[in-house]
């Protein structure tokens, strides 16, 4: 099955979506019918980078003392739930597709799940020479065909600290260039500790901070060389932009703290498949398409997280795991200077 890499394993790589693999024969059924399907395959996908991304922007609720700097290194893990899986894809919202099977309505595979049986639908087009005409698409399966059922991610972050009880924090990833494929991140954040402001703060045994933050990731695959569709420049382009409000408590203690957090993510994803692809039957007739469509995805929900921090000297390290559309957990190793 041929892949194409659209969203980021931003520490280790690049998390892979399998593809439409006839994509001349998905065409060829209509742009409106190959951007429905496209659109309920890749969603859970992007959801899962929208959460995936947002977490370890804070690993404890108190703030460092004013020009504190900290560098950390974070890794997280996100775990696909089974209904991010599949959908339940209706012939009847389709025009020019219809199960092999002679089913109206049946589960199928998202970018997150797997096909097993391969699930073959039939394709009808119209060719100016033959009238109507069919043909056999495997649909695409996902990555669960390869066993996989996490998504990891992972940042370099940095945060310093102009005022008290106010941390400024960025975290980046540098842009992966290889053969095909182009993919980075970066965001930037500001938490602010409101006990701080309180004239007994050094006493209160807990702290409460608020945090505001906003995390882009971009990618772009070119499979213009690909095999099984004549075209030029053809790519996918991806850009997820999320907005994180998080509230946060914790201890004050001085080697081990605990911490939860409330948070709201919001955000869109948005899928361009570009270039030029020319859909033909293989002997008279030819098709040529630009830039076939786009796909805008919103990404919205709430998440809880708990957690501990261990900081030993300038060397800190925490742990938490959040609950939300797709769970994670994500370990931090901290430096404070």
């Amino acid at each position: 099955m041929k892949k194409i890499v659209m969203i980021g394993l931003v520490s280790l790589g690049a998390l892979t979506l399998n593809a439409q693999e006839n994509v001349n024969d998905l065409l060829a059924a209509g742009i409106a019918d190959a951007q429905r399907y496209t659109q309920n395959y890749i969603a859970p996908a992007s959801e899962a980078v929208g959460f995936g991304i947002n977490n370890g922007w804070f690993n404890n609720a108190k703030s460092p003392k004013r020009f504190g700097f900290e560098l950390s290194v974070i890794g997280n893990v996100g775990f696909i739930k089974d209904e991010k899986k599949s959908f339940q894809m209706n012939i009847a919202d389709y025009e020019n597709i219809r199960f092999e099977n002679g089913s109206s309505s049946q589960m199928v595979a998202t970018a997150l799940g797997n096909n097993d049986p391969d699930v073959t639908v039939i394709i009808t087009y119209d060719d100016p020479i033959f009238g109507s005409q069919e043909t056999e698409l495997i649909l695409p399966t996902g990555i669960g065909s390869e066993g996989i059922n996490i998504i990891p991610t992972g940042f370099l972050q940095a945060s310093f600290s102009p005022f008290k009880g106010t941390q400024i924090k960025g975290r980046f990833f540098p842009k992966v260039d290889t053969e095909d494929t182009k993919i980075g991140l970066y965001g930037f954040g500001i938490q602010q500790e409101f006990t701080s402001w309180l004239p007994a703060d050094k006493v209160l045994p807990v702290a409460i901070s608020g945090l505001v933050a906003y995390t882009h990731l971009d990618g772009s695959y070119d499979f213009t060389d690909a095999e099984f569709v004549d075209g030029d420049n053809q790519r996918v382009d991806t850009d997820v932009n999320t907005l994180l409000l998080q509230l946060i408590v914790g201890t004050k203690l001085k080697i081990i703290n605990f911490y939860g957090g409330l948070g709201y993510i919001t955000g869109t994803s948005k899928t361009d498949l570009l270039g030029t692809y020319r859909v033909t039957d293989g002997f008279l007739f030819s098709e040529e398409i630009n830039d076939p469509f786009s796909i805008e995805q919103d990404i919205s929900g709430i998440r809880g997280t708990v957690g501990a921090n261990l900081k030993l000297g300038f060397f800190g390290l925490n742990a938490d795991y959040t609950i939300a559309e797709f769970d994670s957990a994500t370990l931090g190793i901290n430096f404070s200077f």
